[in-house]
């Protein structure tokens, strides 16, 4: 991570004090951040001139707050955190439900608003984008349950509160809310002798953690791994795989992490979908004596089919990104990426798992044939390569694509919460085209 920069030099010599708003786009930038998407209004005029005047952070308007949102959320999703800007009121809650999704899922995208000038605050000044009572705190609390932290900045607090809201949205891989009045934004930033906090493990914390774990799998006679779509929100599917190939268990997945390790791995057996499971999927995970959840599975609704499965939730070991749960016992300040790297070095008890990877489906029938499901999607799985990512709608294609065996190397991206607004999948798909150059959508 870059440090932060305080102060810039003129081209006189002379030391110019950073701007607030130019510090908040600055600081981001740091973080790996290089697009904001939003749209621009009165309110937060002042943070669009800093992505303006940013050679780090390229501006992408969008055609509204909430289209801005879900291509924020899309955005991070392939590149682990993103910046979304949005006016006061109407423009945050427009996009409130774009932020909602991704807090569901765990993206994470960090929501820059604009509010207006303290002073217009201070007097309880009538104005627009308001409820007209001269209130301007009606909206902060409503935007902050969108999202794991939030701070209203000013110049005093603006490096502390940013370093916070910053480790704390790392820590729980969720979306961060910063709010900025107008005035403050171009106000200069107080100094202060702050570090960029990153989320560590407690070492004695992960050495008890691992002792549990490890003595665990040594007396379990059937074993089999959860990776959870977590372990994509943090691009950690290499040390998952890792992991899984040390310890040569069988690994499933559910619809949520289709694709996040390749389904021609010869572990791979296969997805969990409670009763709808292949019968032999539904067999290794439901009569398996432990199952070692990385990252923390979401058995929901959908994923479950309606709770269909029989899943004995005392056999799991959950590993979470800052905690272990064995039964009732929480071990805390326990990173997923540590645990993953600890496991890829514990030796396997018995011969690695080996199934029968199931090839693309055949491709069937002629162009000219009615459409159907078994004629169409084994011609998308026939053109899909390495590399490309498939964004799904809730509805047909989702049906469709989720069964399909696709082609090593090809990601899916569908939302399970916030998929219920107009034109959701689009705008994830666009935010992926200026990160992913050659790939296709």
């Amino acid at each position: 991570m870059n440090k932060p920069v305080r102060q810039t030099d003129t081209p006189s010599g002379t030391v110019k004090a950073v701007s607030v708003a130019d510090y908040i786009v600055d600081r981001l930038a740091a973080e790996g951040i290089d697009h904001c998407f939003g749209v621009a209004g009165d309110y937060v005029f002042p943070i669009c001139d800093a992505v303006d005047s940013s050679t780090k952070v390229k501006w992408i308007g969008c055609s509204n707050e909430l289209n801005a949102s879900y291509a924020a959320d899309g955005y991070a999703r392939i590149r682990g955190a993103a910046m979304l800007a949005t006016t006061y009121g109407v423009g945050e809650l427009s996009a409130i439900n774009g932020v909602m999704g991704a807090k569901a899922e765990r993206s994470l995208v960090f929501h820059v608003v604009g509010m207006p000038s303290y002073q217009n605050q201070r007097v309880h000044k009538i104005a627009h984008h308001t409820l007209g009572d001269g209130v301007f705190g009606n909206f902060v609390n409503l935007s902050a349950c969108a999202a794991c932290c939030h701070a209203v900045i000013n110049p005093e607090n603006c490096v502390v509160e940013m370093e916070r809201v910053i480790a704390e949205a790392r820590r729980n891989n969720q979306p961060a809310y910063i709010a900025v009045p107008s005035d403050y934004a171009l106000s200069p930033v107080a100094p202060a002798d702050v570090k960029p906090i990153v989320p560590r493990s407690n070492p004695a914390a992960l050495q008890k953690a691992m002792a549990i774990i490890a003595e665990r799998i040594k007396n379990a006679k059937s074993v089999v791994a959860f990776p959870a779509f977590t372990i994509a929100r943090l691009g950690l599917q290499k040390e998952a795989q890792r992991a899984i190939e040390a310890l040569g268990f069988p690994f499933v997945t559910t619809l949520m992490e289709k694709c996040l390790i390749g389904e021609g791995h010869p572990q791979f057996a296969g997805m969990y979908v409670g009763a709808t499971s292949e019968p032999k999927t539904r067999q290794i995970v439901e009569g398996a004596d432990l199952i070692l959840d990385l990252g923390g599975v979401n058995l929901n609704d959908i994923t479950t089919a309606a709770y269909s499965g029989q899943l004995d939730l005392s056999r799991f070991i959950t590993v979470g990104l800052d905690d272990v749960r064995i039964g009732d016992q929480v071990i805390a300040n326990v990173r997923l990426e540590d645990v993953l790297s600890e496991l890829a070095k514990l030796k396997p008890s018995s011969a690695p798992y080996k199934g029968k990877p199931q090839g693309l489906a055949p491709v069937n029938g002629s162009p000219s044939d009615k459409i159907t499901m078994a004629a169409l999607y084994p011609r998308y799985a026939a053109f899909l390569r390495g590399g490309d990512t498939v964004v799904l709608e809730t509805g047909s294609s989702s049906l469709g694509v989720t069964p399909t065996i696709l082609p090593d190397g090809v990601r899916s991206k569908r939302k399970f919460y916030g998929d219920r607004s107009v034109g959701q999948p689009r705008p994830p798909s666009v935010s992926r085209l200026p990160i992913q150059a050659g790939a296709q959508f």
